[in-house]
């Protein structure tokens, strides 16, 4: 449950200025990061970036969520690479602003992720962080995720091929819908 103040909300295109001055706000704190143009920080490479992930979203592809605190933009928490058929899973991502983080609000928007995955009838939930994110692995933990083990070299970050940890979570043993 998130605290008093924050909301979960789908991600519009109304959202790129928030988003915009979040990331830039955020951009020393998200590192290592994608790298991405310095356009990505701007209210218009934001409203592409939006336009593209809610394409995205009628795909069925993504599922995007931004938490909120009043007027800005605080985090964002996706369902992402989602894939029907045999595997009916799939993967998670969430950042919390740095200003905001210590009050519960990265465990509350993924189990929020959990409970959406659950609604949509997903089967599994994969989750990768870098090896030095410390603090996102104790989310996943919390959340219930299972460690599966170091992929070498899997992300590009910061100019240089970068380690992950990964993690799963079983969601229920039914088989997949149709």
């Amino acid at each position: 449950m998130l605290p008093d103040g924050y909301a979960l909300r789908p991600m519009t295109l109304d959202d790129a200025d928030p988003l915009a001055a979040a990331y830039l706000r955020n951009r020393e704190h998200l590192r290592p990061a994608p790298v991405r143009p310095e356009a990505f920080y701007t209210v218009e490479g934001q409203r592409e970036a939006v336009r593209d992930r809610l394409r995205q979203v009628e795909l069925g592809l993504f599922d995007c969520w931004l938490l909120w605190h009043g007027p800005e933009v605080v985090g964002t928490a996706t369902l992402q690479n989602i894939v029907r058929g045999a595997m009916y899973g799939a993967d998670v991502g969430y950042w919390i602003d740095r200003a905001h983080l210590r009050r519960g609000l990265a465990v509350a928007s993924l189990e929020r992720l959990v409970q959406r995955a659950r609604d949509l009838g997903l089967h599994r939930l994969g989750g990768s962080t870098n090896v030095t994110n410390l603090a996102s692995q104790q989310v996943l933990r919390r959340c219930g995720f299972v460690e599966c083990g170091r992929i070498p070299a899997f992300l590009y970050l910061d100019g240089q091929w970068r380690d992950s940890i990964m993690f799963n979570l079983v969601l229920h043993d039914d088989p997949p819908p149709g």
